[in-house]
């Protein structure tokens, strides 16, 4: 028996049709990610399942009193308090709870009322509904404010704890991570590899899709494919089958072209006629070939930045805050144009406000802030997208950000980021969220700067252009400084991370799976805690290593530099080395020029020399501790 049948789905928006004769099956316990390029029809999908919109053909059908469960696309508002509201969303327990309230009935309705709050567990539901909320990042203190009180971002946050307090048995998720922090992404995760029902999950996270699901469907054309195992097993098979089916048509081309090239040859002949023709019916009966058809790879390009000297920006004993209120200090960080830079920390601990700092767009309250000249920095917020004029086009807000450049150069910088001839001229009310995105990003990325600040950009974009942020990142020779719930994008962009924790920010000495147990250690109630702790020693162990570690830093941090300053010392070397190959630095009869330059490069190969010297002790030091 199945919680969800799809058969022969037809589906069309504004005449298009997004998905044309496609079927699917959903298991009760069978948890399947559903995939597919941006536009494709995935949310259309899961609103035809909801109810929201008819089907324009076929049938989509649920299981005999299967409870729904999805997250509203309008986020919840009004007086009531955070807790009150997640509980409103069990309509049953309400409505039962209610008629109990109403006063005295039949005894024998009054004794169903209770077996079935009994058997729905009405009396442990405020504590179901805490623990949600408290998962996704609400302290019990904030689970008693008006929701009203919440921003958009947060309130979204109470529409999906609405949705898995009711612990349907089939449960519609699109895009959940999309409002959430690192930390709150990894407890939905924790949830959904325990919930018993049956979910059908829109995401681009291939973290959530590798861990969480049991089978991918893939919607491509109009059509839905099942893959059984999550995002990376699906991209394997599909990847396998494709390849079979290019070798499969090569192998068919090949048959049809020696068989058409007999028939050519001997049709005329009469010994060879009754050949030809066998070969004939031959070819008829050939399978078709089926194109392979891939879509055009997502490709983005960032402008090329100048280069600055190091470091490009770095605060020293630097508070930040509003209205007077800080909520950071003691910030000592530096940046350089090489670096790649994560922000850990909990949504509310300040990574925003670090972020604007670095942006510029937020004052210090004490401290001292250095920036290199001429830097410029490119700020991208996803709340920017709010601000982006509807009536207007991607290539008006372009040619509004850049007054003096024309409009093919305009252009050229929105199809750096796939905003091509037509799309440029869309409004940007008829633009996708992920067709948003990419203008944002074309616009903060307008001047070539030299640090880039993304702030959750990776929101709305399809799994194509995320690896095609990816790539674009790696090839950019800018700072990045990164806040993102996506760990697939932290593990591949960054080589250092900063916790934001505590009112500080400051280096965190270990990668992303070190941080994951951090938080899982801190989550384990005190008496699991100590259960797990069977040997005494053990926590003082990992205290002495997490010491060891921070010991360590300034080591680590202080061979970066030597390297920096190699490669610096290189590059000038290089310079002067060209310079004295020239046979022209010995005609000009400039014998200053020469002196200065053989003296240079004799100065540079001995403070190589000293730093190579440096460098290798170093390294031993950190092999002898590690």
């Amino acid at each position: 028996m199945t919680v969800l049948a799809i058969r022969d789905l037809t589906l069309r928006i504004a005449g298009r049709a997004l998905l044309d004769g496609a079927g699917l099956a959903v298991d009760p316990g069978r948890r399947v990610g559903l995939v597919g390029r941006n536009g494709a029809g995935k949310s259309t999908l899961l609103r035809a399942v909801s109810g929201q919109i008819a089907p324009d053909g076929g049938e989509i059908r649920l299981a005999a009193r299967a409870r729904l469960g999805h997250v509203a696309q309008e986020a919840p508002g009004g007086p009531l308090s955070l807790l009150e509201t997640v509980l409103e969303a069990d309509a049953e327990r309400a409505a039962l709870l209610a008629e109990v309230e109403r006063g005295p009935q039949d005894p024998a309705r009054l004794g169903e009322i209770h077996e079935r709050l009994l058997a729905i567990g009405a009396d442990s539901a405020p504590a179901r509904a805490a623990t949600v909320l408290a998962g996704l990042g609400f302290d019990a203190a904030a689970q008693a404010r008006p929701v009203g009180e919440f921003s958009g971002g947060w309130r979204m946050r109470v529409a999906l704890a609405r949705a898995l307090f009711l612990e349907p048995d089939l449960l519609l998720l699109d895009e959940p991570t999309n409002h959430l922090d690192l930390e709150a992404a990894m407890w939905l995760e924790g949830w959904l590899q325990r919930f018993a029902g049956a979910v059908l999950l829109v995401s681009h996270d291939r973290f959530l899709l590798d861990r969480c699901v049991h089978a991918i469907a893939h919607l491509d054309r109009g059509k839905l494919t099942l893959y059984s195992g999550g995002f990376s097993e699906f991209t394997r098979v599909r990847a396998e089958r494709q390849a079979q089916q290019a070798a499969q048509n090569e192998r068919v081309l090949a048959e049809r072209a020696h068989m058409q090239a007999f028939v050519d040859r001997f049709r005329a002949k009469a010994s060879k006629a009754r050949q030809a023709q066998s070969r004939l019916k031959a070819l008829e009966r050939l399978p078709p070939v089926e194109a392979v058809v891939e879509d055009a790879p997502t490709r983005f390009a960032f402008p090329e930045p100048a280069a600055l000297p190091p470091p490009v920006l770095s605060l020293r004993r630097a508070s930040a805050g509003y209205d007077g209120h800080p909520v950071l200090r003691g910030l000592d960080l530096r940046l350089d144009q090489d670096d790649r830079v994560a922000l850990l920390g909990a949504n509310g601990n300040g990574k925003s406000t670090l972020a604007k700092v670095l942006a510029g767009r937020l004052a210090l309250m004490a401290g001292e802030q250095h920036r290199a000249p001429r830097l410029r920095v490119g700020y991208f917020a996803q709340h920017q997208a709010e601000e982006l004029d509807p009536g207007g086009t991607p290539l008006s807000h372009m040619q509004a950000a850049l007054p003096k450049a024309t409009e093919t150069q305009c252009r050229a910088q929105l199809a750096r980021f796939g905003l091509d001839e037509d799309r440029a001229t869309t409004l940007v009310s008829a633009c996708s969220g992920g067709e948003k995105a990419r203008l944002l990003l074309a616009l903060c990325t307008r001047e070539a700067p030299q640090l880039l600040i993304l702030d959750e950009p990776t929101n709305h974009l399809d799994i194509d252009a995320r690896d095609a942020l990816v790539r674009a990142l790696s090839d950019y020779a800018g700072a990045v400084l990164l806040i993102t719930h996506d760990p697939h994008l932290v593990e591949l962009v960054a080589d250092r991370l900063w916790l934001v924790a505590d009112g500080t920010a400051r280096p965190f000495d270990g990668d992303l799976d070190e941080y994951r147990a951090l938080l899982a250690e801190r989550a384990r109630p005190a008496g699991a805690a100590a259960r797990q702790d069977a040997t005494p020693t053990r926590r003082d162990e990992r205290r002495d290593k997490a010491e060891a570690r921070g010991a360590l830093a300034p080591l680590r941090e202080r061979l970066k530099r030597v390297e920096t300053a190699l490669a610096g010392l290189g590059k000038e070397a290089a310079v002067i080395d060209e310079a004295l190959a020239d046979p022209r630095l010995y005609a000009r009869d400039n014998p200053a020029l020469l002196a200065r330059a053989t003296t240079r490069r004799a100065a540079i190969a001995r403070e190589v020399e000293a730093l190579e010297t440096e460098w290798l002790e170093l390294q031993e030091r950190l092999e002898d501790a590690a």
